[in-house]
C-alpha cells in the first residue's frame, strides 16, 4: 500500500486520518500490533542508518537502496552487508522514518503499538511502546541531522500533538527512556533548534 507524498512546505499543514499522516508515503511493516490501552502520550525521536553510517557520504551512497524501508518490512537479505547478518532475526518498525532529505514514511498507524523502543520507561512508567509514537530519523549519533529533517519534524510533531493532545510536552529521545542502553538520538541532535521551531 502507497501514496503519494506531500511537500514539506504545504502550506496547509500536515493533518492526521484514522492514524495515518497526510504527508507520508506508506509502507506498511508487519511489526506492529493493538495498543493495550489505545491511549498515545510520548513520542519518541530515534535515529538509525543500514548499514551504520561512518560518514556523511555514507548515506548518499545508500540512498537509493533504501536498506530502513527493507528492514521495517522484514525483508532485508543478510548476504548484502555483515551487519545485516547481525539484524537479520530482529522484528522491528517505527510509525515514522524521515530520510535526510526530508521524505516522511509511515510504517504503523499511529493507533497501532510499533515495536520501536524496546525496554523502555518513562516518568515511571514502563514499556514505551505501548502509548508512545516512534519517528526514526537517518541518521548516527556521531553525525548533524539536516535542516530537511528538523523542517519535517516542525510540521510532523503539532500534527501529532493535534490529533493526540496527550503528546503535548512529552517528547523525548531514545536515549532518555533507555538509560544506558541507548544513546540515540544522539549529541548532534538539537533539541533547542527543535524546541524553538514547535514554540
Amino acid at each position: 500500500m502507497s501514496s503519494t507524498s506531500n511537500s514539506i512546505a504545504d502550506s496547509a499543514g500536515f493533518t492526521i486520518q484514522s492514524g495515518w499522516l497526510s504527508a507520508a508515503k506508506q509502507v506498511i511493516s508487519p511489526n506492529y500490533n493493538a495498543r493495550p490501552d489505545g491511549k498515545v502520550r510520548l513520542i519518541v525521536i530515534h535515529n538509525i542508518s543500514l548499514p551504520p553510517a561512518e560518514t556523511l557520504e555514507d548515506f548518499d551512497k545508500y540512498a537509493s537502496e533504501r536498506y530502513v524501508e527493507i528492514f521495517f518490512q522484514n525483508q532485508l537479505d543478510p548476504a548484502l552487508h555483515p551487519y545485516f547478518e547481525i539484524i537479520k532475526d530482529m522484528k522491528v518498525s517505527a510509525h515514522l522514518f524521515i530520510t535526510r532529505v526530508g521524505e516522511i514514511i509511515q510504517f504503523v498507524s499511529f493507533d497501532d503499538r510499533a515495536w520501536h523502543a524496546g525496554r523502555s520507561s518513562y516518568l515511571g512508567v514502563p514499556e514505551c511502546n505501548d502509548y508512545s509514537i516512534g519517528i526514526e530519523l537517518e541518521g548516527a549519533d556521531h553525525l548533524p541531522f539536516t535542516d530537511a529533517q528538523y523542517a519535517a519534524l516542525a510540521q510532523v510533531i503539532p500534527a501529532i500533538q493535534r490529533a493526540y493532545p496527550d503528546t503535548v510536552n512529552h517528547l523525548a529521545g531514545h536515549s532518555d527512556i533507555a538509560p544506558g542502553r541507548k544513546t540515540d538520538p544522539g549529541v548532534h541532535f538539537d533539541w533547542l533548534r527543535l524546541r524553538r521551531s514547535l514554540a
